[in-house]
């Protein structure tokens, strides 16, 4: 199957997003009137009976929710920062003897709807586990895996979904954006780090924001920030539009590789910031290294709950021996998403 990028610079300061994707900012949320808007549009992705369902929620507010849960002959769910909630035909909340029940059709016309009715054009993405919607969200696919010598081709047989539903909150980053700068202005190499839901992809959407646009008061004039957006989580992209505001001088590659779109962002947009979400793989670690040579400043986001965690992790402990990273933020759920439990200056190993 051939790879098709997408590249797109986003340089019009003004670009807005649709609708909804601004209604899902924090600050916009407010009142049952808009909470519906946004159930309704997020039950597009989904069959008949699903659809009415989440269409007919009243009682759990849209921004609560972080994820919506389709399994296979198991009760409909939808999961809060703190709860599991199971929903009946009415869309009320109840017990999972009650709840609706997901039937086979439900998941079939839910993947129709999600890959566009295209699920051979979805395979890249569904070997990996996962499908990106437009406006970043993301949905986690499990089911019977297709191997072909050894490597997983596709999946098949599905039979659950797990729509992870994007934020975009801006202003989280202006707390911790002071300790990630150096002399003279310039952004340190910098790692965010975290356990899944933890709300490293929202954080590094917003210092990428802060970065791109400058914050005088901080010293920071706006840098050029050069996105490697593989899986379409930071930007959203639609239509080469951005779904999320990631500032007035950042250029965006959507749907490529790291390891590839490293190397082609440096050659075609001479970014001065690179960002990327969740480095991990050996020849990601492999291009970053390349980039490091070009003077390029590095902002990204990898799995590991602590330093401890990440130095186990063969490709970041490569990179933290090497001392690739000057800062590192370690974000949890202990107080909800985002929850920063320390930046770390690693050439030292002061907590700052």
């Amino acid at each position: 199957m051939s790879l098709h990028y997408t590249l797109s610079v986003v340089q019009a300061p003004k670009v807005k997003p649709t609708k909804v994707a601004a209604l899902q900012t924090e600050a916009c949320i407010s009142g049952p009137n808009q909470s519906a808007v946004l159930w309704a549009d997020m039950a597009r992705w989904f069959g008949e009976d699903i659809r009415s369902i989440l269409g007919n929620i009243r009682v759990v507010p849209f921004h609560e929710v972080e994820e919506i849960r389709v399994r296979m002959g198991q009760p409909l769910m939808i999961r809060t920062s703190d709860k599991d909630l199971f929903l009946d035909r009415e869309g009320e909340v109840t017990s999972p003897d009650k709840a609706y029940h997901v039937k086979r059709e439900d998941l079939t016309c839910a993947l129709e709807r999600m890959t566009h009715s295209s699920v051979y054009a979805a395979e890249e993405d569904l070997k990996q586990g996962f499908l990106t919607l437009s406006g970043g969200n993301r949905v986690g696919v499990t089911g019977e895996a297709v191997l072909v010598r050894g490597q997983i081709q596709t999946m098949k047989h599905i039979s659950a979904l797990n729509l992870r539903i994007a934020r975009n909150i801006q202003g989280r980053g202006l707390k911790i954006l002071p300790l990630l700068l150096g002399t003279q202005g310039i952004v340190c190499h910098t790692i965010l780090i975290s356990p899944p839901r933890a709300g490293k992809t929202t954080l590094l959407r917003d210092l990428i924001r802060l970065i791109s646009n400058g914050v005088p008061g901080l010293g920071l004039t706006g840098q050029t920030v050069g996105v490697v957006d593989e899986r379409g989580e930071l930007a959203g992209m639609c239509q080469g539009v951005p779904t999320y505001d990631l500032g007035y001088r950042t250029d965006v590659l959507d749907g490529c590789p790291k390891a590839k779109g490293m190397s082609m962002m440096v050659r075609s947009m001479a970014p001065q910031v690179m960002a990327m979400d969740e480095l991990g793989h050996a020849d990601d670690v492999e291009a970053l290294m390349d980039v490091l040579r070009t003077g390029v400043q590095i902002l990204s986001t990898a799995h590991a709950s602590s330093i401890e965690e990440a130095r186990n992790r063969p490709t970041l402990a490569h990179l933290l021996d090497q001392g690739v990273f000057e800062r590192m933020v370690v974000l949890s759920r202990k107080h909800g998403p985002g929850t920063i439990d320390g930046v770390y200056d690693l050439r030292t190993g002061r907590i700052l």
